[in-house]
C-alpha cells in the first residue's frame, strides 16, 4: 500500500512559546493558517495527484500547536475532513502538537474525529537543552504525554532536533535511546537552522551559538536512524522540506541545510553498513538490496558506489524483494 500525507500547515497557532529556532512561516511556506473552509479544497488538489489504487491517505494538520487551539477550533477543522473519512478517501487524520498539550479529554475528542496519530515536538529529552532551547516545556511532560497516547491506542510519534543549543552528540543518542524506551512508533529528525527573525539569529550573530556542519548533522542523523529502525521506530523524515525562503539570500543564515538532506543520510546509513565488508581489492563485489533503497545504496551522487570501486575490482548492484528492506546480501567473486 502507497501512504500519502495531505498536509495542512497551521504556522504557530496556539503556541504561547517562542523557541529560540522557531519562525514556522518561514519553514511553512506560508504565513497565515488556512480557514476550516480551505480545507476542502486543500484534500481535493492533492487527491488528483495521488494514485487511486493501493493507497491509504491521511491528512495531517501540522506546524503548530493543534490541541492547544480551542475544541470548538479544533472541532472546526477535524469536522471538514469528515465527509472525506466515511466515503473512505481518507483513511486517517495526523496531528502534531506540543507534549503539554495532551490531557485525556483532549485525546477522546480527537479519538472522536477519527485522529490516529499523534506526533509530539520533543526535540530533546535533556531538560538543560530543552531550557536553553525556550521550549516551555519538560522531559517528564514528554513522559506523560506519551504514556497517555499509548494508552489511548493512538499511533504515537515523538520528533526530536539535532545540534539545538546546548546539545551534543552525546545527548542526542541519548535522547533517541529514551525515545525507543518508551515505545513509540515513528519519529522525525530535524537538525537546527539559524532562520532570521528568530532568537537564535542573535546567539549565532554573538558568537554564542555554533551550528552542526553539514556532514556533521548528516553522520549523526544517520547513527539515530540506525538506532531507530533496529528498534523497530519509523523514521518518517530526516530534514526540513525544502522551501524557497531558504534559497540564497532568503530566511536561512546558517545551519546544516541541504535540499536532498534525507538522500544523504540514507547514503551515509548504507555506506556505514558497507564499511563492515572487508575491502578485496582483487576480487568483485554484488550486493542485493531491497528496491527501495537501491538509489540510497548506490548513494547520492553514486557516493557508495565510487567509494566501494577503490576497495574492489567490479562493483554490482542487484536488487530483491526481501521482507525486511534493510536487509541486503553480499557476493564477493
Amino acid at each position: 500500500m502507497k501512504h500519502y500525507n495531505i498536509p495542512v500547515f497551521i504556522p504557530e497557532a496556539a503556541c504561547p512559546f517562542r523557541c529560540v529556532y522557531c519562525n514556522q512561516f518561514t519553514i511553512s511556506g506560508q504565513c497565515e493558517p488556512p480557514e476550516p473552509g480551505q480545507v476542502g479544497t486543500i484534500i481535493e488538489t492533492y487527491l488528483k495527484t495521488f494514485s487511486e489504487k493501493n493507497r491509504v491517505v491521511e491528512l495531517a494538520f501540522f506546524g503548530g500547536s493543534f490541541t492547544g487551539l480551542s475544541l470548538q477550533q479544533q472541532k472546526s477543522y477535524l469536522e471538514v475532513v469528515q465527509p472525506w473519512i466515511k466515503e473512505g478517501k481518507i483513511q486517517g487524520i495526523r496531528i502534531s502538537t506540543r507534549p503539554d498539550y495532551i490531557s485525556e479529554e483532549i485525546l477522546q475528542n480527537l479519538k472522536k474525529m477519527h485522529v490516529n496519530a499523534v506526533e509530539l515536538g520533543a526535540q530533546s529529552l535533556d531538560n538543560n537543552v530543552l531550557l536553553l532551547a525556550g521550549r516551555g516545556h519538560t522531559s517528564a511532560d514528554v513522559y506523560d504525554a506519551v504514556d497517555l497516547l499509548l494508552k489511548s491506542g493512538f499511533e504515537t510519534g515523538l520528533q526530536m532536533m539535532t545540534g539545538l543549543p546546548g546539545d551534543t552528540e552525546k545527548t542526542c543518542i541519548e535522547t533517541a535511546r529514551k525515545i525507543i524506551a518508551m515505545g513509540v512508533h515513528t519519529t522525525r529528525i530535524y537538525p537546527t537552522l539559524v532562520l532570521k527573525g528568530t532568537p537564535l539569529e542573535a546567539l549565532y550573530k554573538d558568537g554564542k551559538y555554533k551550528p552542526q556542519a553539514l556532514d556533521e548533522a548528516v553522520a549523526l542523523s544517520a547513527r539515530l536512524y540506525i538506532l531507530f529502525t533496529n528498534a523497530n521506530i519509523r523514521v518518517l523524515k530526516t530534514g526540513l522540506h525544502p522551501s524557497e525562503s531558504f534559497t540564497e539570500g532568503g530566511e536561512l543564515l546558517a545551519g546544516p541545510f541541504h535540499p536532498a538532506f534525507g538522500e544523504l543520510v540514507m547514503s551515509k546509513v548504507w555506506k556505514n553498513r558497507f564499511k563492515k565488508i572487508p575491502a578485496q581489492k582483487k576480487r568483485a563485489i554484488r550486493l542485493t538490496v531491497h528496491p527501495s533503497q537501491l538509489n540510497a545504496a548506490i548513494g547520492h551522487k553514486a557516493h557508495n558506489r565510487k567509494w566501494l570501486e577503490k576497495n574492489f575490482i567490479k562493483v554490482e548492484f542487484e536488487t530483491n524483494e526481501f521482507k525486511d528492506k534493510h536487509q541486503y546480501h553480499v557476493d564477493i567473486y
